[in-house]
């Protein structure tokens, strides 16, 4: 099993260099970031200097979209990197639920999403992509043997049936052992249906992880309070397929949909940190089902079973009060037997 961390580029920028800098010393080979451009610094550019104070680690956003870049603009970003580090990018990409929700657009369809998964990796691998309407272009100085994976972030099933079908991963926002056997099943047999060997796509589940020194009532209790934004940031994602799809619809998943019945509005100011007095709606349980809490045992065990579940990555959601300790904890208890 790899390990990804996973950071928000709030500045300084140098902050997050060397929180990665302390990932990669740590075992960690992925290093994330949000990609809003209003609410938070521009990663690229922040990618650029991880990538020059690292020599393995591997750099893409969690997640960007088909919506605030346009797709060329996107892979000749990624392609560049590429060029200047190796191939040591990749391209995680969703509909846009902060990006675009904030600069007071809608999310992406997933039609637009399809298309721009082909014309960004096509591009970023020094191959010929149709833009639309017939123009099709090429990069002229992507060398030969350059990639760019792309990983879809998905949860309802048309999109976990796209991911499983075209994209080259797939991204689960989330670390519930039930939810995420039933969904990695899904995007596998999508992958299956379409001619793909399932094997080629890399499953990479991301949620906060929090070590605490033991199991005890009140250290547990301020992990939860640590890691409940997380229930409120997968509820935006929730609250749209409930709207399509209802509540009790048999496509998607109780165990998914139940929690929010109680969620009344989100402010994106709020968006993925500790403290956000939009996410009180969200109980214990689903802190402790989506997120990963406890001693360092308590990790390694709940971490097999989602390998087993055919989970190839775990990225650390490190938006807490324990960022460096989460790392080191990491590194010293947690990725060395399941790397084993």
């Amino acid at each position: 099993m790899d390990f990804g961390l996973v950071l928000q580029t709030d500045p300084p920028a140098s902050r997050v260099v060397s929180l990665m800098k302390r990932a990669e010393r740590n075992g960690f080979r992925y290093g994330w970031t949000f990609d809003s451009a209003v609410l938070w610094q521009e990663p690229f550019v922040i990618y650029s200097q991880i990538l020059a104070h690292t020599t393995r680690l591997k750099v893409g956003p969690m997640v960007t979209n088909p919506g605030t870049r346009t797709w060329e603009v996107t892979a000749s970003t990624f392609a560049t990197l590429n060029d200047m580090f190796g191939n040591r990018t990749v391209c995680g990409i969703g509909r846009g639920d902060s990006a675009m929700r904030v600069a007071g657009r809608r999310p992406d369809t997933l039609a637009r999403m399809s298309e721009a998964i082909r014309v960004i990796r096509a591009l970023g691998r020094g191959e010929e992509a149709d833009l639309g309407g017939g123009t099709v272009v090429r990069f002229p100085w992507v060398r030969p043997g350059a990639e760019l994976p792309v990983w879809m972030a998905a949860y309802g099933p048309k999109a976990l049936k796209l991911a499983g079908e075209r994209a080259d991963g797939f991204i689960l926002q989330l670390a519930d052992p039930y939810l995420t056997a039933s969904m990695v099943k899904t995007v596998k047999d999508a992958a299956a249906a379409a001619g793909r060997d399932p094997a080629e796509v890399t499953i990479c589940v991301a949620a906060p992880a929090y070590v605490t020194p033991d199991d005890s009532p009140g250290a547990l209790a301020h992990a939860r309070d640590q890691c409940r934004w997380f229930g409120g940031m997968v509820g935006n994602h929730v609250a749209d397929l409930v709207a399509r799809y209802g509540a009790d619809s048999e496509v998607v998943p109780h165990e998914l949909t139940a929690y929010i019945a109680a969620r009344e509005g989100y402010d994106y100011a709020h968006h993925g940190r500790t403290g956000n007095p939009d996410t009180a709606f969200v109980p214990d349980d689903i802190v402790d089902r989506f997120c990963l809490l406890g001693p360092p045992a308590a990790h390694v065990e709940k971490l097999r079973g989602l390998r087993e579940s055919g989970v190839d990555q775990f990225a650390v959601y490190a938006m807490h009060d324990a960022r460096e300790s989460v790392i080191e904890q990491y590194g010293r208890h947690v990725i060395p037997p399941l790397r084993d």
